[in-house]
């Protein structure tokens, strides 16, 4: 069995500067850097961190890389779009006017970091 003392996810940027600057000042998370090869850590209010690195050829992923639980989705979405955050609409969902999809049991908004990654806002 492989024994680990910890997991964590990872994602690329092409830009970690722009990177850092969006995920600590538009989303207001906590960013601390990561050594000599340029990436950066993100950490979660729940201690889960994430990593983010450099990656000149970078190409964003096709689906959602980092989702986020929040409390009240409407407020959650309210404060990003008031920060410069524009929300995904995709054809196969239907979302209302904020960008926000409801479903039974939970609800969730998509946007796009500076790399275009796709990220989340999750009410469950």
């Amino acid at each position: 069995m492989l024994r680990t003392t910890r997991t964590f996810a990872s994602f690329a940027v092409d830009d970690v500067d722009a990177a850092r600057r969006f995920y600590s000042d538009t989303l207001g998370m906590k960013v601390t850097a990561e050594g000599e090869q340029g990436a950066i850590w993100l950490h979660s209010a729940d201690g889960h961190d994430t990593l983010i690195y450099p990656k000149p050829d970078h190409a964003p992923a096709v689906f959602t890389v980092l989702n986020m639980s929040v409390e009240d989705i409407d407020e959650a979405v309210d404060e990003l779009t008031a920060r410069g955050v524009t929300f995904e609409r995709y054809e196969e969902m239907d979302a209302d006017d904020r960008g926000v999809v409801r479903a039974e049991g939970h609800a969730i908004a998509w946007f796009t970091d500076p790399a275009g990654n796709i990220l989340s806002v999750v009410q469950e």
